[in-house]
């Protein structure tokens, strides 16, 4: 029987000009499988901590050194945060940079019959790199990177490689690398 999917609208708050990914989950996609998801689709490396929150309550793996309260996410399915079209929840990854990402449901579908989800159908620019300071700190790599004349410039743009590209996305590419993990076939953490 066809079930519920989800689409989202993943955004990378304080990013300008925006940066964002639009994907199609199965609604009863786990949280620790949307986290592996919006890494791929984001492009993040998974190398940092990370956590959901729908505004009153933190869901994350659990940790015994955590300062926080949190709620163990291991078997929660996004369903049960995101009910209906607007809900939204927070999600950080890294939090010495602090990247959040806004988590939007846009629309609840009917499961197309023979379609392999997750899928990225939508999005622009790419990812900032790693351990860049968060948003402003990449703002300010852009801006250094983009002045021959910065001090810094050399360091900069070696430091982003030859092949960065702020304004570069390609949603076939993150569609293939979401396929190539098998996220529709199984959980990443036992049952």
């Amino acid at each position: 029987m066809p079930g519920k999917i989800y689409q989202l609208k993943v955004s990378l708050m304080g990013a300008k000009p925006p940066i964002w990914r639009r994907i199609l989950i199965k609604a009863d996609t786990l949280l620790p499988d949307l986290h592996k998801i919006l890494q791929t689709t984001m492009g993040w490396t998974n190398s940092h901590l990370h956590q959901f929150t729908d505004g009153k309550k933190f869901y994350s793996e659990p940790d015994d050194d955590d300062m926080m309260e949190t709620v163990d996410y291991r078997k929660l399915k996004t369903s049960q945060l995101l009910k209906k079209e607007k809900d939204k929840l927070m999600y950080e990854y890294d939090f010495g940079d602090g990247w959040m990402h806004e988590v939007l449901l846009e629309k609840i579908l009917e499961e197309e019959k023979g379609k392999i989800y997750p899928e990225c159908i939508a999005g622009k620019r790419a990812c900032p790199p790693e351990d860049c300071g968060g948003v402003w700190g990449y703002m300010d790599l852009l801006a250094i990177a983009s002045d021959p004349k910065h001090e810094e410039h050399e360091e900069m743009e070696g430091w982003l490689g030859d092949n960065f590209d702020p304004e570069r996305f390609n949603k076939e590419e993150v569609t293939e690398e979401l396929r190539s993990d098998n996220f529709g076939v199984f959980s990443f953490f036992d049952e």
